[in-house]
């Protein structure tokens, strides 16, 4: 009988592909949503899924949501969406609970995604760190993996990259555009959250990944002009503009929140690159490009889509 899984974040970008993935594999999928009445929960509900309504932040609300379960994947963080201010201990607290749960109920591993790189400088990125360590520490054997941006269509980072080509005929420079960046697309980083539930040395141990092209974020903006087939634009060297300021000016031109910004530019203000190639040479997978991930993330922009 194939394995049951539980997904929490299910109805988020990676979420709610992975809860795809897993279902088309013949796996029994549950997911943890805080509301079942909500547009994206019901979606979920009307293609087959079981749901669990609770919240990583009520632990009573989790009782029974690991019944039955022999996996589970932890792909909630906030992403600086409104939360409270001390976010850092709620999501702390978060993976705690959930972790606990997942002992109590027999749930034999967990399966995180995480961040890439080492930035203490960056809040939302220490905790994500932190999470991990909460759920190692409070749960049954942790699957972690680390990725820097995921490109797919409608990931924030992606949508960035898109807006910023799109709208500004000339843009600011400032000095976290020079540096280096291992982006990985939305279908490999599912391949390996997948794979991990049968490759057995991945439990216990943290997996590096990221696709096969090392590009700083300058670069990244002229491959996106010329998957748009644009003009290249050009930028305007401004090196002591902070990630808070640039994350003001791209929530100004562009749909992305700027609470939502911070964080993203936050983790490219040092480089985020695979430093441990160990953790990816556990699995049979040859991650695709940069240029073709974002070819096929332009080819399902919905966004795009003629009307």
């Amino acid at each position: 009988m194939s394995a049951s899984v539980l997904v929490t974040g299910a109805t988020g970008f990676i979420g709610a592909r992975l809860a795809a993935r897993l279902g088309s594999s013949g796996r029994e999928v549950r997911c943890l949503v805080r509301d079942r009445g909500g547009t994206r929960a019901r979606d979920l509900e009307r293609e087959g899924f079981d749901l669990h309504e609770g919240d990583v932040l009520r632990p009573e609300t989790l009782r029974g949501a690991g019944h039955g379960v022999d996996a589970a994947y932890y792909l909630i963080h906030s992403m600086g969406r409104g939360g409270p201010k001390d976010f850092a201990a709620s999501e702390r607290a978060a993976a705690t609970a959930f972790a606990r749960m997942a002992c109590a109920e027999g749930i034999e591993r967990v399966i995180y995604l995480g961040g890439l790189g080492d930035r203490p400088q960056s809040q939302h990125l220490r905790s994500r760190h932190e999470t991990a360590l909460a759920l190692r520490e409070h749960g049954p054997a942790l699957s972690y993996f680390r990725a820097g941006m995921v490109v797919g269509p409608q990931s924030e980072s992606y949508r960035t990259l898109r807006y910023l080509v799109q709208r500004l005929p000339a843009m600011i420079a400032p000095a976290w555009l020079k540096n280096a960046t291992q982006p990985i697309a939305i279908d490999d980083t599912l391949s390996y959250l997948v794979e991990a539930l049968t490759v057995e040395a991945s439990a216990g141990r943290e997996i590096q990944i990221g696709g096969p092209d090392v590009l700083t974020y300058g670069e990244m903006l002229d491959r996106m002009a010329e998957v748009l087939r644009i003009r290249r634009r050009p930028r305007i060297p401004v090196p002591l503009i902070t990630p808070w300021l640039s994350s003001l000016w791209i929530g100004l031109v562009t749909p992305v929140d700027a609470g939502i910004a911070r964080p993203l530019i936050e983790g490219l203000a040092a480089p985020t690159v695979v430093t441990d190639l160990t953790g990816m040479a556990l699995f049979d997978l040859e991650p695709i490009s940069f240029d073709q991930a974002l070819r096929r993330a332009v080819a399902e922009d919905p966004e795009l889509a003629p009307t």
